[in-house]
């Protein structure tokens, strides 16, 4: 038995015993006195209405009804003030009841609410005298009012903080997703586009230029290497449950891209057929991981949209680092968008996402003196100066 059933059981029985003390052990105290008396004494059900709600309301309402009905006769009609806390203990079956509405079902509610009101009505009537009748039955239905109210309120207010949990989880794993995606999307779209244009490559030259073949098949597997190294970066990240799950004995993940590997991406995307001039200006700085991260990817699918639809072998990447944002161009002087609008299709979706998200701006669409553009400007953090002393 644990040690809450325990301490319920014992308070259970505490209360039965305080009430016969109440009703025979003092005889000639005043209604008020046992109204209060059974009403503390109701706090020793605390334990029994956190385990059995109902259990409880039964055993307030059958408590407060033995201390109004077997108040002594004789002290009880001796004044009339001493009607006044009669019916106190009552205000412990409406604080049981109010407990109740806020916790159990609606139809359970119902029930308890109608048993403790008839009750508290027909006892009311019964044993209170001339004008008491009428005034201790309004306060007994206000009391009970109240408490009802109170267990709304709370339920309604429970209520909505778990719907707006709930909300809230569900908005955090749709974003979640979104980024998972987009991080799939822009790693493995650019890693295949350079494989299919290799294979295509090796496959026509493979018989009258072996040493053309070997170079695409070199590429096409450098490609394959980055390519499963990002996946497992990015599945190993999902699995862990926070940033100190990383298990020991695991090889170390390789750092996120960014801006510095820019060249690197500009070196395979030269291998697909495409040369990138890639142009800097501004003062080169760490930069945020997120943004360094989606300056990244906005350039890497800017480049992989070249590399598909530009019909084009040269574009210009062109990264300025100002004081307050950091902006990446992507320029070529291909066929700008194709008919099928497939240049405007999850990538620059997922574009406009990253921008969004770090409260920049993008725009992306043909040059009117032909080609595609996509320009991007993400703020950056105001950096943390050091406070020099006046002297």
């Amino acid at each position: 038995m644990t040690g809450s059933k325990v301490m319920a059981r014992v308070g259970g029985v505490l209360y039965l015993v305080v009430l016969v003390l109440l009703v025979g052990g003092a005889p000639r105290a005043s209604g008020t006195v046992h109204g209060v008396g059974a009403l503390l004494a109701a706090s020793l059900l605390v334990g029994v209405l956190r385990r059995a709600p109902r259990m409880a309301l039964a055993m307030t309402v059958f408590g407060s009804t033995a201390v109004v009905v077997f108040v002594p006769g004789p002290v009880a009609a001796s004044t009339s003030a001493s009607y006044q806390g009669q019916f106190l203990p009552y205000l412990a079956v409406d604080l049981v009841l109010g407990f109740i509405v806020a916790t159990s079902t609606r139809r359970a509610s119902i029930v308890a609410v109608a048993i403790s009101f008839t009750v508290q009505i027909l006892l009311t009537a019964g044993f209170a005298h001339g004008d008491n009748v009428t005034v201790n039955g309004v306060i007994a239905f206000l009391a009970m009012a109240a408490s009802c109210m109170v267990g709304l309120l709370s339920r309604e207010r429970r209520e909505h903080t778990v719907a707006l949990r709930s909300q809230e989880v569900a908005e955090a794993v749709t974003a979640e997703r979104l980024r998972i995606a987009r991080e799939l999307h822009d790693m493995v779209a650019h890693s295949i586009g350079i494989i299919a244009i290799q294979a295509g490559v090796g496959s026509r030259v493979i018989e009258t230029q072996p040493a053309e073949a070997r170079e695409a098949l070199r590429a096409i597997e450098a490609t394959s290497r980055e390519t499963l190294s990002g996946l497992r970066r990015t599945l190993v990240a999902l699995r862990q449950a926070d940033l100190g799950a990383t298990a020991s004995g695991q090889a170390p993940l390789a750092p996120s891209p960014g801006l510095a590997d820019i060249e690197r991406l500009a070196a395979a995307t030269a291998d697909a057929g495409v040369r990138v001039d890639v142009r800097r200006s501004g003062e080169q700085r760490p930069l945020p991981t997120d943004i360094d991260l989606s300056a990244y990817r906005i350039v890497q699918e800017a480049l992989t949209n070249v590399v598909r639809h530009a019909g084009t072998g040269h574009c210009r990447v062109t990264i300025g680092y100002g004081d307050e944002e950091l902006s990446v161009e992507v320029v070529d002087d291909g066929r700008g968008a194709t008919g099928n609008g497939s240049a405007h299709g999850f990538g620059i979706v997922g574009m406009r996402e990253r921008v969004g998200l770090l409260h920049g701006r993008l725009s992306a669409g043909p040059r009117p003196e032909g080609g595609f553009r996509v320009a991007a400007r993400l703020p950056l953090p105001e950096p943390v100066g050091v406070p020099v002393e006046a002297r």
